[in-house]
């Protein structure tokens, strides 16, 4: 058997979880849900130049015309919005089909779309889970054409779908569906998640269960979790009640404010941009149709620290499964949409 690979880059232990950062990160993405608020301007003036949406023009523009039969397609084109959790959106890779400054280039576009704060550590995780090779395993497509019109550019591989559309997809977050993973260690990890990168979102989460009161508990705590069956996994149903989990209004004021936090915090990794239109998305949708959802099933070590949790609105699903590792699904809308 072999040894299992060890990420020492990307480790975020929960001793060592700066909090601070996390609560500023969150703040920031609350603070940009207003439209057209001075807050909003700054954040996306500052989160714009250089921006991977500039970067994914000049990469469409140094394709020769064999790599765009690869990897370009029309933007209506059904498979723009696949979504899994290992999965490949055309044949090409990134290390065998593109030139070293394409590369260079994908590099730089994951790279933007993520907080200055955890891109390097974000993308040491993705390229960790990714195999020797790094993102030279993952794929790429570009769909329409950037720079004349809608576009959207996606990259896939092991534990990871990212999308820069430069707000082409009209009232989606992130262009899309999107999925983070990490297995630092070996695929089935042990309680506490040591070296998960994404560990720190599950701490947080648990924080908002250890505050509620038995009854609340009671509605907040679900038998077993949904499956992962690519894009129906993150299918939004438009409900606003009867969604598994606790509902907002169930909810102490101080209870929705730690969400609301929680909230800032799993964005926290994504650039602001990203972050600040996910949530005000979330609050056009209505903040107060949300609903959260703790996973008896798949319980790590039966410590009643839940590894399996979502918070899931009409038009939002955020869905987290620590079991056997770290598997985020995320889409958010401002109306429930088929995918």
């Amino acid at each position: 058997m072999n040894s299992p690979r060890i990420c020492p880059d990307c480790i975020v232990s929960s001793v060592r979880v700066n909090r601070r950062r996390f609560l500023q990160a969150g703040a920031a993405a609350v603070a940009a849900t207003a439209i057209g608020s001075p807050a909003h301007a700054d954040l996306v003036k500052a989160t714009t130049s250089p921006s991977s949406e500039t970067l994914v023009t000049t990469f469409y523009k140094s394709l020769s015309e064999e790599q765009r039969q690869l990897l370009c397609m029309p933007f209506d084109h059904a498979r723009r919005l696949d979504v899994d959790n290992a999965w490949h959106i055309t044949k090409a890779r990134v290390g065998q089909n593109l030139t070293p400054d394409q590369q260079q280039m994908v590099r730089e576009i994951f790279i933007g779309l993520h907080h200055p704060d955890y891109a390097e550590r974000i993308l040491k995780a993705t390229e960790h889970d990714l195999g020797e090779k790094g993102l030279g395993a993952s794929s790429v497509a570009v769909f329409g054409e950037p720079g004349s019109g809608k576009f959207e550019f996606v990259l896939s591989g092991r534990h990871v779908t990212r999308r820069c559309d430069g707000d082409s997809v009209t009232g989606a977050a992130f262009g899309g569906p999107i999925f983070y993973g990490h297995a630092p260690l070996e695929d089935d990890e042990t309680p506490g998640h040591p070296q998960n990168v994404y560990w720190y979102q599950a701490q947080r989460a648990n924080e908002v269960y250890q505050m509620l009161d038995g009854k609340q508990r009671a509605m907040a705590l679900v038998p077993e979790h949904r499956k992962e069956q690519g894009r129906d996994t993150v299918k939004l149903t438009g409900r606003k009640t009867g969604l598994p989990g606790i509902p907002w209004g169930e909810l102490a004021r101080d209870q929705r404010d730690l969400l609301r936090k929680v909230m800032g915090d799993l964005l926290a990794p994504f650039r602001t941009v990203d972050a600040g239109e996910a949530m005000k998305l979330v609050e056009a949708a209505g903040v107060e149709n949300l609903h959260m959802a703790f996973f008896k099933s798949d319980d790590i070590g039966n410590d009643g620290v839940w590894d399996v949790w979502q918070i899931e609105g009409p038009a939002a699903v955020w869905y987290f499964r620590g079991a056997p590792h770290v598997h985020a699904w995320v889409h958010i809308r401002d109306h429930a949409e088929a995918v």
